[in-house]
């Protein structure tokens, strides 16, 4: 797919967790993408974002068949997400892409294991969105783990996706909940090698794809050295920034 610059509006915004919202534009006639694909999002000039600062990249989180396109991101303070935030309902932006690589497999007789880590989930609510709308026979396995509940963006959507697609499997985890506003009777801990041996280890010929900041990248990467998965079966995305 050849990335080509579109124009477009922002349709909607809405919070999906603590400081984390989603932004939907409207989805340009003749834009195409697969699952787990990113855009750059480029504001308006004056939109509070000075030239250098007015570009960022984003994974979809929307699906290929969906009417619009969606992103989230954390609200950090910067020019960028600040301008994005304060941007009128209306306002055309342009996007410019897709590109990306992290994708998945194509052969549906081997599993795929998501490993997300906070804002990380975005291009794998692509792909698990487009494989509800499929009826997807693919085994689908999402490690996803957040400091607290509320910081967990799409955790109700995910956990509504499970009962659903019976290919699909939820593992939420929470890494810190001294200190949660909300409750949690799930998974707690970080994901390690002791826990990818035990849910994936029955999965048929997984392939292994992360997502997240780099060190949570980076720690995955040994976590799954440590259980055993071979590199070649590894696949990745750092998120900067977000």
């Amino acid at each position: 797919m050849s990335s080509t610059v579109h124009t477009t509006t922002l349709q909607r915004r809405e919070e999906i967790a603590r400081g984390t919202m989603a932004f939907h534009f409207a989805k340009p006639p003749g834009f195409v993408f697969a699952p787990g694909q990113a855009i750059d999002l480029v504001l308006p000039s004056g939109a509070g974002a000075d030239a250098a600062a007015a570009r960022h990249a984003f994974s979809l989180v929307s699906a290929p068949g969906e009417a619009e396109l969606a992103i989230a991101t954390r609200l950090r303070d910067s020019a960028f997400k600040n301008a994005l935030r304060a941007l009128p309902l209306g306002s055309e932006v342009q996007i410019d892409g897709p590109f990306g690589s992290l994708t998945l497999h194509k052969n549906p007789a081997r599993a795929a294991v998501l490993i997300a880590g906070g804002i990380g989930i975005t291009p794998f609510m692509s792909m698990l969105r487009q494989a509800a709308a499929d009826r997807s026979p693919q085994r689908l396995l999402l490690l996803y783990a957040n400091r607290h509940p509320e910081d967990a963006a799409f955790l109700a959507e995910l956990q509504g996706l499970q009962g659903r697609l019976e290919t699909f499997k939820l593992l939420a985890t929470m890494t810190q909940m001294a200190g949660a506003a909300q409750p949690w009777s799930g998974a707690t801990g970080h994901i390690d090698a002791a826990l990818l041996k035990r849910v994936a280890g029955v999965l048929p010929a997984p392939i292994y794809y992360l997502a997240g900041p780099p060190a949570m990248v980076a720690a995955m990467r040994e976590a799954l050295q440590q259980a055993g998965a071979d590199s070649d079966d590894v696949r990745s995305e750092e998120f900067f920034g977000y």
